[in-house]
């Protein structure tokens, strides 16, 4: 895992309507559906909106909800649901990467041919992030060496059972329990012993402020998955999922997984490892985090767009 933090600098402009209402103004393209169609670990892809997300605030640990909707390009308004109502509009900020001025990433794509494909296969696609450091940690224990569609049902039934479900919106969601509710936990269908005490582990992690979001994005990313990777079950994958999908960093390059690598190679028509994915990345700084996943959230489609012009100009 290699690259900056905090590179560009992070701006929330919100605006309060009236009580549980917001309105959170964005700078660069974004498409709320992009985000609305992103499945991955904690939720899985919907389909229109608005989109509901429940979770734990950062620090206090309360649980609250929001319903997000997109009323003009440069808009979001939020209705949320338990408080502080502020912490949790920056928070959710943060996991839409709404946080930050992409205007930089979108005249990136207009200048290198690759990132472009990317973009315009997803147009203002940011990166979905997950709720905090701490639920990343908590996802990472519950779905190592399992199927992540069957822990995400576990996920989702513990969370109704020992978290909270709140309504947002006319629907019920269900937020991750708090620290000090997982700790309750001591057996639950579909999780053997194991992971349970590794789930103890992350809530004592967490109540010990080792898993602050905000403090964990301060250090380096190298140095921050170091130090993740002290609770057990957490290894250099995990450590990396937590540093690049949570913390909201947008110049780490991903180096645990090869997908990336493997749909730039064939986007370019020749093959591409690691080391090759590196070298092309360093004309995307500041931006390599959200390139890394563009190519595997949009180099699909663009690749079946190269597919159908190529037979059709056969």
């Amino acid at each position: 895992m290699t690259g900056t933090a905090l590179l560009p600098a992070r701006e929330v402009r919100t605006e309060r309507i009236s009580p549980g209402l917001w309105e959170l103004h964005i700078r660069g393209a974004f498409d709320l559906d992009q985000s609305i169609r992103f499945g991955f670990g904690q939720r899985s892809a919907g389909a229109t909106a608005p989109m509901r997300l429940a979770f734990c605030l950062d620090g206090t640990w309360e649980q609250v909800a929001a319903a997000v909707t997109q009323p003009a390009a440069g808009v979001l308004r939020l209705e949320i649901t338990g408080g502080p109502e502020e912490c949790a509009v920056g928070q959710v900020a943060r996991v839409l990467s709404v946080d930050i001025d992409g205007s930089g990433y979108d005249a990136l794509g207009a200048a290198d041919e690759l990132l472009g494909l990317l973009q315009r296969a997803r147009p203002g696609l940011r990166p979905p992030l997950f709720h905090s450091a701490y639920e990343t940690a908590a996802w990472a224990v519950l779905s190592a060496r399992r199927p992540a569609a069957q822990m995400a049902r576990v996920r989702e039934r513990l969370s109704r059972a020992h978290g909270r479900v709140l309504t947002v919106a006319g629907a019920e969601v269900p937020a991750f329990p708090s620290p000090a509710q997982l700790f309750e936990v001591q057996e639950f269908p579909g999780l053997p012993g194991e992971k349970i005490a590794r789930l103890h582990a992350v809530a004592e992690a967490a109540l010990a402020g080792e898993l602050d979001t905000d403090a964990l994005r301060a250090d380096a990313p190298a140095v921050a998955a170091a130090r993740l990777q002290r609770l057990p079950g957490i290894g250099p994958f995990y450590a990396e999922l937590v540093t690049v999908r949570a913390l909201g960093h947008t110049d780490v390059l991903p180096t645990a997984e090869v997908g990336a690598a493997e749909i730039a190679g064939a986007l370019l028509g020749r093959r591409l490892d690691a080391d090759g994915l590196a070298e092309l990345a360093r004309a995307w700084s500041p931006w390599r985090t959200w390139a890394c996943v563009a190519l595997r959230a949009a180099g699909p489609i663009a690749l079946e767009a190269q597919a159908s012009t190529a037979g059709s100009s056969a």
